[in-house]
Order: structure tokens, then sequence, then C-alpha cells
């Protein structure tokens, strides 16, 4: 389960929009309101506190997971500049309720990892983290030697997971773990 007093981060600020302070937000959040509904959103640079800051506007590029925003009190682009690589942050709190078989992405760090061999499922990992940049991706170790692989987060490699058991099903493509 996800801790309630932990912050998820919904997106990253990748540059400055036009010189009026607005921002460009890569999204990591299938949650498009916190782009773009005003409110209180919190921003961190690189592991410090976080900071409130309230959003006023947003606006998404067509067919782009790029939102422009336009925050309170960044009103030029020497300030909105400042923003840039800033992780907006919600509180895991204001996460909205999922349907019976729907889960967070966040949900999946430290699941135990399972795989076949023949006919039996072999524990073989743990999710310790999601990379997000680009494509969903999952950060495994191994247990046999400690060694992070990265596995693509789709359905025909990630067939099964079972959050309320603590674990998910992995089917490899034959060499993707000794990458």
């Amino acid at each position: 389960m996800i801790n309630k007093k932990e912050w998820l981060t919904v997106g990253l600020i990748t540059s400055c929009h036009g010189i009026n302070g607005q921002v460009k937000v890569k999204s990591l959040s299938d949650f498009e309101e916190r782009f773009l509904k005003p409110g209180i959103r919190w921003l961190q640079q690189e592991n410090e506190p976080p900071s409130k800051i309230e959003l006023i506007s947003g606006y998404k590029l067509p067919g782009k997971e790029i939102f422009i925003v336009k925050f309170q009190g960044i009103n030029t682009r020497n300030h909105a500049e400042q923003l840039k690589k800033f992780k907006i942050l919600v509180k895991a709190e204001t996460l909205p309720k999922l349907k019976k078989e729907e889960f967070h992405l966040l949900e999946l760090v430290n699941l135990e990892v399972k795989t076949f061999e023949g006919d039996e499922l072999k524990k073989i990992g743990k999710v310790i983290n999601l990379e997000n940049e680009k494509n969903n991706l999952l950060v495994i170790e191994l247990f046999k030697n400690k060694k992070k692989v990265l596995i693509p987060f789709v359905k025909e490699i990630v067939p099964l997971i079972d959050i309320k058991n603590n674990f998910l099903i992995i089917n490899p493509p034959n060499g993707l773990l000794e990458l």
C-alpha cells in the first residue's frame, strides 16, 4: 500500500514557454487535471523539501503528454527558467479512488517479481523503482546477483499484477534479464 504521508511526482518541468513565466511540464500522471485545474501543487528541486505553489492555469499540447502551465508569482521568462528540472508533486493522500482492478504505479515498488520456470513460479527479484522519462519501465533488483534490470511495463512482459498478495509476474523475452 502507498504511504499516505508520501509525495508523488506527477510532472517534470522541462523548460520555460514564452516570456510571461509559463513552463512546459512533462506529465508522469494519468490524471490531466493535475496540470489543468487551478489549486495548490508542490515543487521540488532534487532532494530539497517540497515548496507550495499555486497553479493558476494550464493546457495540454495536442497529441503530446506535455502541458503548458502558469504558476502564481512566476511572471517572467527568467523566473520560469529557474524552475527547469523541478518536479511537480502531490500528496499521496490526494490520490483518486480507483476501481477494483486498478492500481497506482507507485504501488508496484517493493513488489516481489516472479517468473515461470517450466510449470513453477520462481521468485527472481523485487521492484525497487520506476522510470518514467520516456517509457514506463520497472527497475528490478535481481535476488541472485543484486543486478538492476529495466523491464518494460507492458502487458506482454508483465501479464499479472497482484497488489493484494504483493507480487507481479514477468514474462521476459530471452536475454532481457542478462542485459
